[in-house]
């Protein structure tokens, strides 16, 4: 399995972004994916993450009516939008899965991760 986060960059205080996560090995319709985020001297923290293929989702409180989660199984492809970008919402952002149903916000029930790619955002 495999997982690679691209899409990262710098850009101004309130401009918009888009990350994309492109997966390999794996059932993409039968995973939870996940954007997680880690800023410099912080630990790493949910973003958001989308189910199966019914639309449904979970957000941080930070990101919620910013950060658009998407999926397209039948490209193995999961994307984050990125709308209103603020400078806390620098950090490197990584892509993760697990099989199941349940969505969680813990790391640990993630079973793979990406590489991260980097946002800054400078104001």
């Amino acid at each position: 399995v495999q997982l690679q986060a691209s899409g990262g960059g710098l850009v101004q205080a309130g401009s918009s972004l888009g990350l994309s996560c492109a997966t390999s090995g794996l059932t993409l319709s039968r995973y939870i994916m996940a954007w997680f985020r880690q800023a410099p001297g912080k630990e790493r923290e949910f973003v958001v993450a989308i189910g199966w293929s019914d639309g449904g989702s979970d957000s941080a409180d930070s990101v919620k009516g910013r950060f658009t989660i998407s999926r397209d199984n039948a490209k193995n492809m999961m994307y984050l939008q990125m709308n209103s970008l603020q400078p806390e919402d620098t950090a490197v952002y990584y892509c993760a899965a697990r099989p199941g149903i349940k969505i969680y916000q813990s790391m640990d029930r993630y079973d793979f991760w990406g590489q991260g790619t980097q946002v800054t955002v400078s104001s």
